[in-house]
């Protein structure tokens, strides 16, 4: 019954969260994707073989809401892993904004190469929120996603960032913003027991204050540059315990064998 509560929530009130809906994306300020080169290498200055990174996305890892992909996750995220590492990062960002799972699987999957990688960050949930996908459906479409990416790419730890507590985002109004944060703690709750079931997949709940407008950018809706920088913390202390430091050979644990449903 609880993974349904959502839904069953916004029956009751459809014309009026529609209504809000519309209201909202007509009045919302739209910001670009972030200029500059998707991919750079942090941590240049250790003298040691570089791990290699891919973050895969919806708009946080286009870099929706900062002027460059210097200020975004991908590069934030490798920055804070090289610093506790003492070892360089080489980072490649392959987002897309207002892309849902699906939308990946689709739009993005086919770009990213077919090579190894140590570790792959996936952040996606706004969309699937806001599009109201079904738990059932959200799951099958992360384990295809999550199939892909080991197929693609052979990596030794997938991160999946946790859907964004959209019950904290002032800019949305109620109920909108209560039955939106039902939602996405549904599909971030499936996101958990989906990275349970697996050594090499890490789910990394979103632990920001999202009602600190220093954390949000002009939109009040994406991260500002303050607020990439904080979300990137968050991951590379949850990553630390499982990569390995400077000088030490890149062994974690394998892939195969995540469940799909």
């Amino acid at each position: 019954m609880r993974r349904f509560l959502p839904e069953l929530v916004a029956l009751t009130i459809l014309p009026y969260l529609i209504a809000q809906g519309r209201r909202t994306r007509r009045l919302a300020l739209r910001l670009p994707e972030a200029s500059g080169p998707a991919e750079g290498l942090a941590g240049a200055g250790h003298d040691a073989e570089p791990l290699s990174m891919l973050c895969i996305g919806e708009s946080t890892v286009a870099g929706v809401g900062v002027s460059s992909y210097e200020q975004a996750i991908g590069s934030r995220f490798a920055s804070a892993l090289a610093e506790r590492l003492k070892r360089p990062v080489r980072w490649r960002a392959f987002g897309k904004n207002g892309a849902t799972v699906a939308d990946a699987l689709e739009q993005l999957l086919p770009c990213v190469p077919e090579r190894h990688v140590d570790l792959v960050l996936l952040a996606f949930g706004v969309n699937d929120t806001t599009s109201f996908r079904s738990v059932s459906r959200w799951e099958r479409d992360v384990s295809v996603l999550l199939d892909v990416v080991t197929r693609r790419c052979t990596p030794h730890q997938i991160l999946m960032s946790g859907v964004p507590p959209m019950a904290a985002l002032p800019v949305l109004p109620q109920p909108l913003r209560y039955v939106m944060g039902l939602k996405a703690r549904s599909l971030d709750v499936s996101l958990h027991r989906i990275a349970a079931a697996s050594d090499a997949i890490l789910h990394v709940p979103l632990a920001l204050d999202l009602r600190n407008a220093a954390l949000l950018a002009c939109d009040g809706y994406h991260p500002s540059a303050a607020g990439y920088s904080a979300w990137a913390e968050l991951l590379a202390e949850a990553a630390l315990a499982r990569l390995p430091p400077s000088g030490s050979p890149t062994r974690l644990p394998k892939t195969g064998g995540m469940p799909v449903r």
